[in-house]
């Protein structure tokens, strides 16, 4: 099946802070737009600016982000209603807070598969590190209100890569109210089979890949390699993909001190990048 957009890829840039425990994810996230933007031959549309992560609790956190993520809800808002395909490069996860109501609202049919060491299903009531990051997915599926919308079903969410998951959210896997593909063998098949022909929004976490592959916050042991990343993306390229959003790649260097680019990473999701119209790998 071929994408849906009518309009072509939008780059866009979500440059804000957004429950940050550092800055290098607002300066990763600004190496990503520029590689997607390179790789699509357009300027990426910027929304907010780098501030100093504050690393505070998820309400003052929200309340800070609030303007930035409301001007993102519209802008993906303006996206959809144009019939676009939204190519994005987050800070944090958190800003799914803003996309992921937009997606149900719009494609009500497509799954979001988030591919995420962490289930992120937790809420203010059940949250025991007070991390925004934590409450990314629980507020689009109504678990709690953000003040940002919600809608998605939860029939519609599919965890992907998940290994560090907390004592509130297993009953929601082991009650099958989200489904989850699990890191393993067969995978790509598993993650087909969950996606059951359905249109498919992908986010992902950087660090649902094993730790070293690339800089994150969070270095989760058990992930998925580049080449788990890529068949997996060749298996949600197989369906409609309605769009694409990355988030959690830090700034970082190698132990020569050579800034790591993010180059590979795109090209494990050149299948789904090429749904958005990129038109080969970089060769990176």
């Amino acid at each position: 099946m071929s994408a849906s957009n009518t309009s072509g890829p939008v780059v866009t840039h979500f440059a804000a802070r957004a429950g940050d425990h550092n800055d290098h994810a607002m300066q990763g996230s600004r190496m990503i737009a520029a590689e997607l933007a390179a790789r699509l031959g357009s300027a990426p549309v910027v929304i907010g600016s780098p501030q100093p992560a504050l690393c505070t609790n998820w309400d003052e956190e929200l309340a800070v982000a609030r303007p930035a993520l409301h001007a993102m809800s519209e802008h993906f808002d303006g996206l959809f209603h144009d019939g676009a395909f939204p190519v994005t490069a987050l800070s944090r996860c958190a800003v799914a807070l803003a996309t992921l109501p937009v997606v149900a609202r719009h494609r009500p049919d497509a799954v979001v598969v988030w591919l995420d060491a962490h289930a992120d299903l937790n809420t203010p009531q059940s949250t025991t590190t007070g991390y925004l990051g934590g409450l990314a997915f629980s507020g689009p599926l109504g678990m709690w209100d953000s003040g940002l919308g919600q809608g998605l079903k939860p029939e519609n969410a599919i965890l992907c890569g998940a290994r560090d998951i907390d004592p509130a959210e297993q009953p929601l896997i082991d009650d099958g109210v989200i489904t989850l593909v699990e890191v393993g063998p067969d995978l790509a098949e598993r993650l087909r089979a969950a996606i059951a022909g359905r249109p498919v929004y992908v986010h992902i976490d950087c660090d649902v890949l094993e730790p070293g592959t690339v800089p994150t916050d969070y270095l989760v042991p058990g992930g998925l390699t580049l080449g788990d990343l890529r068949s997996a993306a060749l298996a949600m390229s197989e369906f409609d993909v309605v769009g694409l959003e990355i988030g959690e790649f830090e700034a970082g260097e190698d132990p020569d001190g050579v800034p790591i680019h993010p180059g590979p990473l795109l090209d494990a999701l050149q299948p789904l990048l090429r749904m958005a119209g990129m038109p080969r790998d970089s060769g990176l």
